[in-house]
């Protein structure tokens, strides 16, 4: 074979495994279609999977420690706000985080826009309440990206801050975590 035939069957090939790679990653994570859009977004993707597998991980670890489930759960303290580093901007981010075993709840500030993701087991209508919630909390929806796994579902919001808010990023995640208690009326 050729050089310039074997070039162009390696071109053919790496444009097909980009256009694979770009099925498979939600289009929210890619900016633009070139190469290296395609892959950082896979990589961001792949990133958020490996923090939904940690809690996930860490949910079925709290879960085998405590045998009896308690018949009505406790919301936990809100963890205080750290900051994070951010792969793409020399800034901080602000994250805040609420974990119980009904749902683990984070938010961060990224930019103007405040990252929001929710981590639970699948309910019919929740993502309904945390909507409503947030358009109460005069929070503007700009994008939804719900994943799942069997039972367990990711919800990730990025969420624009309305004029009107004036929430903390603790009472935020508070409100979205209140989404998730059911209410039993007798």
């Amino acid at each position: 074979m050729s050089h310039i035939a074997v070039e162009r069957n390696r071109r053919r090939q790496m444009n097909e495994h980009l256009k694979v790679l770009r099925s498979l990653t939600p289009c929210f994570y890619i900016k633009r279609g070139d190469q290296a859009s395609i892959i950082g977004g896979a990589i961001e993707f792949i990133k958020e999977l490996q923090q939904v597998l940690q809690s996930l991980e860490a949910k079925k670890q709290r879960k085998s420690l405590s045998p009896t489930p308690s018949p009505k759960p406790q919301l936990l303290p809100l963890s205080l706000p750290q900051p994070v580093d951010s792969p793409h901007e020399n800034s901080k981010e602000l994250s805040v985080s609420c974990n119980t075993p009904i749902a683990d709840v984070e938010a961060k500030i990224s930019g103007s826009n405040v990252i929001l993701r929710t981590v639970s087991k699948r309910k019919h209508g929740q993502v309904v309440k945390i909507i409503d919630v947030l358009e109460k909390l005069s929070f503007e929806i700009l994008h939804l990206n719900i994943s799942s796994m069997e039972t367990t579902v990711l919800y990730s919001f990025v969420i624009k801050i309305g004029l009107e808010c004036q929430l903390s990023l603790e009472e935020l995640v508070f409100e979205v975590q209140q989404t998730f208690e059911e209410v039993i009326v007798f």
